[in-house]
């Protein structure tokens, strides 16, 4: 599986952009897929993922809870992260994973190392 986001750039405090993570290769129809994000000098941080087995579940960091939005496009393997209200602490390289497979509970989702494929980040800065 490959993974390709893309999306990212320069935006002013309280816009607005759309990132996105196509998926090819062997994917499978349940899975785990979102975005993590690291900035300079921190730990990598969970952000948002769609959680897709029989029917989907949405799960977003409390940071970016109501002001970051995930959703997919099954046609294209797609998976979307649409962010408002943009904050200069939002700037970060953004990486699209997934996890293909039913075993990854709700209590490991927010962790990384669960996650078997990384795409290759994508820049986002937001400046003040």
């Amino acid at each position: 599986v490959q993974l390709q986001a893309s999306g990212g750039g320069v935006v002013q405090a309280g816009g607005s952009l759309r990132i996105s993570c196509a998926a090819s290769g062997r994917t499978g129809s349940s899975y785990v897929m979102g975005w993590f994000r690291q900035a300079p000098g921190k730990e990598r941080e969970f952000v948002a993922v769609i959680r897709k087995r029989g029917g989907e579940t949405y799960h977003y960091a409390d940071s970016v809870r109501g002001r970051f939005t995930i959703s997919r496009n099954s046609a294209h393997n797609t998976v979307y992260l649409q962010m408002n209200s943009l904050k200069p602490e939002d700037t970060a390289v953004y990486y699209c994973a997934a996890y293909y497979g039913t075993g990854l509970i709700s209590s490991s989702i927010s962790r990384g190392e669960n996650y078997n494929y990384w795409g290759q980040g994508t820049q986002v800065t937001v400046s003040s």
